[in-house]
């Protein structure tokens, strides 16, 4: 149970595509904590594994006071929208007009392995989408229009933190990943 430093736009680990978790053990269960603690002292909506550098695909959410996780999500969109600001903790101060999916029900499993369904819409909606992106190495900034992503990568440019500490640090992560941990 450690709060465990967020990578940022830029590191490589944020646009490689997460493999799916066979081990629903010990490890699992410590970097669903570890990305629960690290999403609620952010504070975020959510965090995905490859924001903390970690490969696999699972990732939690903090939305209107409930926390959860899922592994291994696969998603059923609505074909009705919603637009909204969206932001990530990988893109700090950054707040900007999204289209999503208005209502999601995604499938998966618990840290225990256990089959699980959740259905959501408006902001729960958006933050499993916004986090299954990230395992799919998406980011939001790549769903926006032309004009927004414009937008967007001038105020990352412009940022504080863009830049600074230069190439990505690479840190191994304390949790089994096959290697795919960066």
């Amino acid at each position: 149970m450690a709060i465990q430093p967020i990578r940022l736009f830029g590191d490589p680990i944020l646009r490689s595509k997460a493999v799916p978790v066979t081990d629903f053990d010990q490890e699992l269960r410590r970097l669903v904590q570890d990305l629960t603690d690290t999403m609620l002292e952010a504070p975020g909506a959510g965090l995905a594994a490859p924001q903390i550098g970690v490969g696999l695909r699972v990732f939690t959410w903090s939305i209107e006071g409930v926390v959860g996780h899922l592994v291994n999500p696969v998603l059923d969109l609505s074909e009705e929208t919603q637009d909204g600001d969206e932001g990530c903790l990988s893109i700090p101060g950054l707040a900007i007009d999204c289209r999503r999916a208005l209502s999601v029900v995604a499938t998966g499993f618990d840290q225990y392995g256990e089959p699980v369904v959740i259905e959501g819409s408006q902001l729960l909606a958006r933050a499993i989408q916004h986090e299954t992106d990230h395992l799919d190495g998406v980011l939001f900034v790549d769903r926006l229009t032309p004009e927004l992503r414009k937008q967007a990568m001038k105020e990352i440019r412009e940022s504080d933190w863009f830049g600074l500490s230069g190439p990505p640090t690479v840190k191994v992560s304390p949790h089994p990943t096959g290697g795919l941990g960066l």
